[in-house]
């Protein structure tokens, strides 16, 4: 997997009012400063997935992508939480915080998606049924994020390794926020191929129970060496 170098600094985090898709949960806007991290370029795909379920460490999907291996570029999905850490972990990563989610999202710019503020004519990512269903994850390149990270509008939902606390950025610290201390659901990123454009937005969060078998996957970070 190709690991793209997101710097250290400040970024604007959630929406202000002027975004009339923007939820309570999303405000306020506010100022976030990161250590310097690397993610994943893509969402972790079928084929490298069951290199894992091949080395005896992780598990299938709760609801696999019909033919995993007909698919090897499709993203990986239908995980619970802890699947998704596992794999992390096996390749030496760990799942990204809610926060670097969106900056590797979104950059300093503040924008409504990955590649801008407004969505183009042609479909920059996998969203709204266009393709009705999963795509390979670099398909979409057009969609890129401003450090060129792929997919992350659409496509599937990806967990990050946050509990979800819809009140949690009136208090959020300003360096290095990594969310509740504990909590029942877990943070979502990104959309899916069938949610609509407003869920597809870099600010937009959502959430699902750590078992959820829903059309969740995952990409991984890494902390700077």
């Amino acid at each position: 997997m190709p690991l793209i170098f997101i710097p250290e600094g400040e970024f604007l985090m959630g929406s202000d009012d002027s975004d009339p898709d923007a939820a309570p949960d999303e405000k306020p806007q506010h100022p976030v400063y990161l250590d310097a991290f690397w993610m994943d370029q893509t969402e972790v795909t079928n084929a490298m997935y069951l290199r894992c379920v091949d080395a005896g460490v992780c598990s299938l999907p709760v609801i696999p992508d019909g033919d995993m291996e007909q698919k090897p570029n499709h993203p990986i999905q239908g995980l619970a939480w802890t699947q998704a850490a596992e794999y992390c972990e096996w390749v030496g990563r760990r799942l990204p915080t809610e926060a670097e989610w969106e900056k590797a999202a979104r950059g300093t710019d503040g924008r409504l998606y990955p590649w801008g503020n407004a969505l183009p004519e042609e479909p920059a990512a996998n969203f709204d049924f266009h393709f009705d269903g999963f795509v390979d994850v670099t398909r979409l390149p057009e969609g890129a994020s401003p450090y060129g990270v792929l997919n992350m509008a659409g496509n599937t939902w990806e967990w990050t390794t946050d509990w979800y606390d819809e009140n949690y950025y009136a208090q959020a610290p300003y360096e290095n926020p990594a969310g509740p201390e504990s909590g029942i659901i877990r943070v979502i990123r990104g959309g899916a191929w069938n949610t609509v454009s407003r869920a597809i937005r870099a600010a937009n969060r959502h959430w699902a129970y750590p078992y959820r078998d829903d059309i969740v996957g995952f990409r991984c970070a890494m902390d700077e060496k």
